[in-house]
């Protein structure tokens, strides 16, 4: 009898995607351009900028249309977007804060991967990124904290129809 650890053949094991500590995240329901997002595997959801947030009603269902900039320190570069609501629940920031927070869930493209994920709305106005990446969103992912924008960069062009 052998005292041998089994290994298993590495073909068998799906390597993870490694994402650095920054990265461009698509949004394609909310109809956003790419956004720089901090990857912050301390956070449990995802969070993104909204400086209005108001429910309503949609065909019987309950949602949210919310306001943002999306890009930090342009004011005057506004996008309104509207999703399903899918929670209102208190969440504490890094801070120690307590809030309530409205919750959605949208599909989420990094790099070549889409998934869905919860994301909750808060002003993140003060805040250099306009999205967090939390865990919530990570499976599948390897953070690499001394990389940025593995998946990729993104340039906006110099000529944009702003939505007001």
């Amino acid at each position: 009898m052998s005292d041998a650890v089994p290994t298993l053949p590495l073909a068998n094991i799906d390597a993870p995607t490694v994402v650095g500590w920054r990265e461009w995240a698509y949004l394609p329901e909310l109809h956003l351009e790419p956004i720089r997002a901090k990857v912050d595997t301390g956070a449990k959801t995802c969070a993104l900028h909204a400086f209005y947030v108001e429910p309503f009603m949609k065909a019987e269902q309950p949602w949210v249309r919310f306001g943002m900039h999306p890009v930090a320190k342009r004011n005057d570069i506004v996008v309104h977007c509207e999703a399903p609501l899918a929670d209102h629940r208190p969440v504490t920031d890094s801070g120690g804060h307590r809030e309530l927070r409205y919750v959605i869930v949208t599909p989420i493209r990094l790099g070549s991967r889409l998934f869905s994920a919860e994301i909750t709305l808060t002003d993140r106005e003060s805040m250099q990124y306009r999205m967090l990446l939390g865990r919530n969103a990570l499976s599948g992912f390897l953070v690499d904290p001394t990389r940025s924008y593995c998946l990729g960069r993104y340039r906006r062009s110099a000529k944009r129809n702003d939505r007001a």
